[in-house]
């Protein structure tokens, strides 16, 4: 991922710098027809968060948002005799994306499931939980896009990701599980004692949510890009009960585009 992500940097920077005003003639055509074409590249920083904070999170002792990368395209199609003038679009994308955190938390009663001596536990936890998420997806929004002037548009609209690789562990440590319930049997961790546990199984395949954000293009060709993706559904299949509330991916992309 990281060597794809290098590739496209030096890729878009190299055609930004030379300042090609030349196209391939089937490009150079649907961009007269009011198609725009752009090869993307950015970060995502965020998290996956249940909100509000529900009561069993007392609290959040560190973040990591990890280094969260993607590329992808984007093609907009203009409507209006003059595309070039038009303020009104829709877009369409695809693109290969990371998004992941690091979290170490302080809980009280929180569901978990637990690893000891090879034997599965679970019940209630109280103490500290060190969690890593981390997902590889593909994604597809698709925007109304509203062109403000010849440097600024702005976008909105849903998206759908299918994640191929989903991971989801930690460990506890520095606290006790209730078996069963909150009232079941004490199992205490002190010291540097710790049990590992391992949701990744028990993540959703397919994610969908909305996004919205803009775009300045800098130079004729190069444009820097912020966009906010809000997932919709919780990360976590539907039978999963053991995590009792809703998390939801949020991150905010920053990038650029090399637009032909």
């Amino acid at each position: 991922m990281k060597k794809y992500i290098l590739s496209a940097v030096i890729a878009l920077s190299t055609l930004s710098l030379s300042a090609q005003t030349d196209r391939p003639g089937d490009i150079d055509k649907s961009v007269l027809l009011g198609f725009e074409y752009e090869i993307n590249a950015g970060i995502n920083i965020g998290g996956a968060s249940p909100l509000p904070l529900p009561a069993e999170i007392r609290k959040i002792n560190s973040y990591s948002p990890h280094l969260n990368l993607l590329i992808g395209t984007t093609v907009t199609k203009w409507f209006g005799p003059e595309s070039k003038q038009s303020k009104w679009g829709i877009s369409a994308g695809l693109r290969f994306e990371t998004k992941g955190m690091e979290t170490d938390a302080t809980v009280k009663n929180y569901g978990m499931t637990i690893i000891q001596d090879g034997k599965k536990l679970s019940g209630k936890w109280t103490g500290r939980v060190q969690t890593k998420y981390h997902s590889q997806q593909l994604a597809v929004p698709i925007n109304a896009v509203y062109r403000i002037n010849n440097r600024w548009k702005v976008n909105f609209g849903p998206y759908i990701a299918y994640a191929f690789s989903n991971d989801f562990d930690g460990y506890v440590y520095e606290g006790y599980l209730r078996e069963g319930d909150p009232t079941g049997n004490k199992v205490s961790f002190e010291d540097d004692a710790r049990a590992t546990y391992d949701f990744g199984d028990d993540l959703r395949k397919f994610q969908w949510g909305v996004q919205c954000g803009g775009a300045w293009r800098v130079f004729n060709r190069l444009s820097i890009n912020a966009n906010l993706t809000w997932g919709l559904n919780d990360i976590f299949n539907k039978s999963f009960k053991t995590v009792t509330f809703n998390m939801y991916p949020i991150y905010l992309n920053l990038g650029f585009s090399y637009v032909f």
